[in-house]
């Protein structure tokens, strides 16, 4: 027996008519996330509280293969015990570029969690605390799972 479509089963799950366009519904529920992170965006951290942070390239594939060719950066953080989290678009990945938002967005003395891009070598000098994970060696820590 052959299975229906993916957006055939959302647009019954969510009790969508045979008219609504399932990449509309995507959409606004993309929207509906994007309002929500913008009115959380607050400073994030402080002493004793660790903060993870990193960038990303949000784009499209060509034929849905292989790396990214186009789209956007985009930086965020996510505090560990509380779930507050921002992100923001930037135009590079550049030290001076992600030292500014870094500065702005998180509090000083904040255990800084990030991966080993070499933009992030300078926190300890700018009253952050930073730990690196090498995704290469771990991409989630043995001991903590995390």
């Amino acid at each position: 027996m052959m299975r229906p479509p993916r957006y055939a089963f959302y647009q019954q799950e969510l009790e969508l008519g045979n008219n609504t366009n399932i990449v509309d519904w995507s959409s606004f529920c993309r929207e509906v996330c994007v309002f929500w992170l913008e009115d959380q965006q607050n400073p994030i951290g402080g002493e004793g509280i660790v903060v993870e942070i990193d960038e990303a390239k949000i784009g499209k594939r060509k034929y849905n293969r292989g790396r990214l060719i186009t789209g956007k950066w985009i930086f965020g953080a996510f505090e560990r015990d509380t779930g507050k989290a921002f992100i923001v678009p930037v135009d590079d990945r550049s030290r001076e570029t992600l030292l500014n938002i870094i500065k702005k967005w998180i509090l000083p003395g904040t255990t800084i969690m990030s991966d080993m891009w070499r933009a992030y070598d300078c926190l300890n000098h700018e009253g952050f605390t930073h730990l690196t994970v090498n995704h290469s060696m771990n991409f989630v820590d043995p001991e903590t799972g995390k």
